[in-house]
Formats: structure tokens, sequence, C-alpha cells
């Protein structure tokens, strides 16, 4: 083959496949059929069986084996849906890259780990903006040459900060947006608008510390366990499908401001595993339930 034919031949296409259907018997069987038929190569898989619900799940990673083109996805969705039960949901995902935005207020340390991460190609992901409701974290966003846009809340109402939040959004056209410590309690349309996009982190504590000092009130009541929540985000507020959890301990030698800092480690650690989980097509959404291929 000469130099030419090698510059103009396209490389090989490493997709995920992602099945969720009703569970039937030879499920795996049919698949992997029409993966074949179509020369895809199964390079590593998952499934699940929800027996409750009776229900399955299937993850594939999987590269055509010889140059193709991207027509080839649309005809292997469309003939895997064809062998599988009424009501299947199939999707052929690209194993590239793909951009995300980050919201965040004055809190640094999950967008600290999301920039860090991202810079040192760490992340299944690239940030594309940073939005925060503050000017605060501009400095550190600005060492890392991402675009930083601050939109103040001051004087608004919710709806037309949401408006301008939304138009900073879409201009980067994100797969996903991920609040990294966003301090503002998003409307149902808003959330409706990116159903399935949004990301949150939170603290979680049994028993549950709501309002504006968790680590305080944690302190006093003498907790064990300090740990963090990644959920998708719904209209209910901090009730979204979990993606990712995580506990540490702590006794009654940490201070205040040694369990704050303690949640804070957890909670960058989370947030990241969860951007990568979802950014990695490895989480399945069924009804309040996750279903998580780590």
């Amino acid at each position: 083959m000469s130099d030419s034919q090698h510059e103009s031949a396209s490389p090989a296409l490493r997709e995920v496949v992602l099945v969720d259907c009703p569970d039937a018997v030879g499920l795996i069987h049919r698949i992997t059929g029409v993966l074949a038929d179509h020369r895809f190569n199964i390079e590593s898989n998952q499934e699940f069986v929800d027996v409750e619900a009776g229900h399955f799940f299937f993850r594939a990673e999987v590269t055509a084996a010889g140059a193709t083109d991207e027509t080839a996805v649309g005809r292997l969705q469309e003939d895997l849906g064809n062998v599988l039960p009424a009501g299947a949901t199939v999707r052929v995902a690209s194993r590239k890259r793909r951009p995300i935005v980050v919201c965040a207020t004055r809190e640094p340390h999950c967008l600290g780990e999301l920039l860090l991460l991202d810079a040192v190609g760490d992340l299944p992901a690239k940030i594309v903006g940073v939005i925060s409701n503050h000017d605060t974290l501009r400095p550190l966003v600005d060492r890392f040459g991402i675009p930083f846009t601050c939109l103040p809340h001051d004087g608004m109402s919710r709806p037309d900060h949401e408006h301008h939040l939304a138009v900073a959004i879409d201009r980067h056209a994100p797969a996903t947006i991920v609040l990294a410590r966003y301090m503002r309690v998003l409307s149902a349309a808003f959330v409706d608008r990116y159903a399935g996009r949004l990301i949150n982190i939170h603290h979680s504590f049994l028993p549950a510390f709501v309002g504006a000092s968790p680590y305080r009130q944690a302190y006093q009541r003498g907790v064990k366990v300090i740990g963090a929540t990644a959920h998708f985000v719904t209209a209910e507020l901090d009730d979204g499908p979990i993606i990712a959890q995580d506990v540490i301990p702590v006794d009654h030698r940490f201070s205040a401001e040694q369990m704050a800092q303690a949640g804070r480690d957890v909670e960058k650690l989370v947030l990241a595993r969860a951007v990568r989980l979802v950014l990695e097509d490895r989480v399945f959404v069924h009804g309040r339930r996750t279903v998580v291929f780590a």
C-alpha cells in the first residue's frame, strides 16, 4: 500500500455498545452475533440481570476489524435493535473524549481536582468552560487556560439568571455539565432542559445535616463517618440516581475544621470518579436506581 493510501484509510472505529432491555433467553448470543456480522471485535464486556425487575444491562467496548466509516455505527445500532425485545434501548457511543462544562461557586477543591485531571490527560473528557456565579475561582481556572464565565446572580430573578446560565452552557455544547459545589438550587425547568446530563456532588452523613454548616453540625453530633455522594440532578433536591459514593472514618480527635477538610477530600475524589464513570458510559439509569459497570 502506498503512503497516500495509508493516509486516506480511515482509522478503525472504537465504540461502546450499550443495551438495556427486558430480560430474555439468548440475549448475549444475539448481541455478539450482530457484532460479529458487522466485524466488530469485543475487547471487553459486562452484563447484569436485575432479577426482580426482569431487566438486562450490557456494555461492551468494541473495535471495528479494519477501516470503516461512521455509517457503520448507525447500521450496527439498527441491527442490534432488530434482534432485541420490544422496549430495548440501544446506544453505540464513541470512546473519544467529550466536552464538559463545570459550574462552581467559591469552593476550589472539586473544580481543582477536575482541572488537574484534565490537564494531565487523566479524564475521559475535555473541560471546555467553567461557569461561576462569583469571580473567586477565575485565577485558578486561568492557570489552566480554560474559558471562565462569571454570571453574578445578585439583583436577578432565578429564571433570568438560569436563562443566562443556559446560554453560557450551550455556547460550549457540552455532553455533560458538572456541578462542582455550585451553590445554587436549580429550577425543575432548568433540570429538565439538561435531563440526564447534570452531575452533582454533596456531603452525605448519617444523620443528614442540612444548612450552611454541615461539618460543624457533624462535629457537634460526634459522627464517626464522613462521606460524599455524586448523583444525577433531578427536580427533587439531592434525590437523583446515585452514581458514586464513598466514606472515610473520623473520630473524637477531629475538630470541625479537620472534618471539613476530610469532607473536601472525599468529595473531590467521588465527583471525579462519577465523571469518569458517566463519560466512559458505565452508568445505566433505571428508574431511581443505577447500574454501574466499574
